[in-house]
């Protein structure tokens, strides 16, 4: 599936970008034959200006100077005078045949299209013009006809000039842009590939975390679920006696998946943008204080040791969700009674930062691995799976992130100095 989106995706925007460079490319290569085309044409006729102006000053045309205002090829001159063909130059037979073929229909091209008046002695008038063989399609020839007054008539003059380097040229720049293109068509596929990747891997890496989440919770749903049902199946077999153990151990069934479903609604909510703050402002060191109360005795009963400390100086309020942030303080603390053994000192302790406020929960247990460190804010991760119980399934660090995101704060955990893990919560002041 992924793999599918990739590859549209990535062709899609290939093809737009190509398509673009392509159209582009082809307005250019239309644009420069064009001017190529005008500039070559151009040429040709300051070309025929001094060529005829050496004709009208020459009393006598030889064939060699003939030869060399041909320059090897470059030119097809044709002479008549007073309409006799003037006939010069050693030339094979194939040669001679494509120099009919081109002469022949240089002069109907012009017969059927032009008319140039005599004029007077040793005077010149020309016109260029170009012409196809086949008389369609492109041109082969660029051609000018001239007429030469004497004294004794006129010489009329047909100078063709090929057009196949011109075409040489274009035909080469053509391949050069169909190289060019499909170099850039492919290019823009790769990159394409690549910056689409980069773009849907956030998404990829969201899909799959949302399938492990979706995963994880229908796992952890079913073990309560699991317990209820054949605590419901023993109750109706079992005597009046023994079914109040089976109805408690429904209850605590139900309660340990009232708050599963809790906190996945938290979760769904923080994801879906709909997780709001109440945000007032608070006293954090009454908050801090209210919270040791909370759990100082739940400490005793199992075994902890539990303080507080305080800055001496008065600490501004802070605007916060104080509901959120006890939340916040509950899950740490939860997690120190579940995760360190009996005995262990834990601590509360507020101190103030340049930016906010810094609220620390911190013991002196086994502490947390440098590898599970990385990923304890991950929902349904256990650092320790042996050490946990049906009142924590991973969600409640991950529900403390979310809060302290939405606080614009953070959450992280060091080792404490004296062993042991410290979670140190990073509040701004607005």
């Amino acid at each position: 599936m992924f793999f599918k989106v990739h590859l549209r995706l990535a062709l899609l925007c290939a093809g737009i970008t190509s398509l673009v460079v392509g159209i582009m490319s082809l307005a250019y290569l239309f644009i420069s034959e064009k001017n190529l085309n005008e500039t070559y044409f151009s040429s040709f006729q300051n070309d025929m200006n001094t060529l005829l102006s050496n004709f009208g000053s020459q009393s006598v045309i030889t064939h060699k100077w003939l030869s060399e205002m041909e320059g090897g090829g470059k030119y097809i001159i044709d002479l008549r005078d007073n309409g006799v063909e003037f006939l010069w130059g050693n030339r094979s037979v194939e040669e001679n045949s494509v120099r009919n073929a081109a002469v022949t229909a240089g002069w109907d091209y012009y017969n059927s299209h032009f008319l140039l008046s005599s004029p007077a002695p040793w005077s010149t008038t020309h016109l260029e013009f170009d012409f196809s063989l086949s008389g369609k399609g492109p041109s082969d020839y660029y051609g000018c006809a001239a007429v030469s007054g004497r004294e004794n008539g006129s010489l009329t003059i047909l100078i063709l000039k090929p057009l196949w380097p011109l075409r040489e040229q274009i035909f080469t720049q053509r391949l050069l842009f169909a190289a060019l293109i499909i170099t850039a068509c492919v290019t823009l596929g790769l990159l394409s590939w690549y910056l689409t990747g980069k773009l849907l891997s956030p998404i990829e890496k969201s899909r799959q975390s949302q399938i492990r989440f979706v995963a994880s919770a229908s796992h952890e749903l079913r073990t309560p679920l699991s317990v209820i049902l054949s605590a419901a199946s023993a109750c109706q077999k079992a005597p009046p006696s023994d079914q109040e153990k089976f109805f408690t151990i429904i209850r605590e069934e139900g309660e340990s998946m009232s708050r599963l479903i809790s906190d996945l609604l938290t979760l769904a909510g923080t994801d879906s943008d709909t997780f709001s703050l109440c945000k007032k402002e608070c006293e954090m060191d009454t908050l801090l204080l209210d919270t040791f109360e909370a759990f100082e005795v739940l400490a005793l009963e199992k075994g902890y040791f539990l303080s507080v400390s305080l800055p001496d100086e008065k600490i501004p309020p802070l605007l916060c969700d104080k509901a959120r942030i006890h939340q916040v303080l509950s899950i740490l603390l939860h997690n120190a009674f579940c995760y360190t053994p009996p005995g262990t000192h834990i601590a509360l302790s507020l101190s103030e930062a340049s930016q906010g406020l810094s609220l620390t929960v911190s013991d002196d247990g086994p502490g947390i691995p440098d590898e599970s460190k990385a990923h304890i804010f991950e929902r349904f991760y256990r650092a320790d799976a042996s050490h946990s119980d049906s009142t924590h399934f991973g969600l409640g660090l991950s529900i403390a992130w979310e809060i302290l995101h939405a606080h614009r704060g953070s959450i992280t955990v060091q080792d404490a100095p004296g062993g042991g893990s410290a979670f140190t919560l990073t509040l701004p002041w607005t």
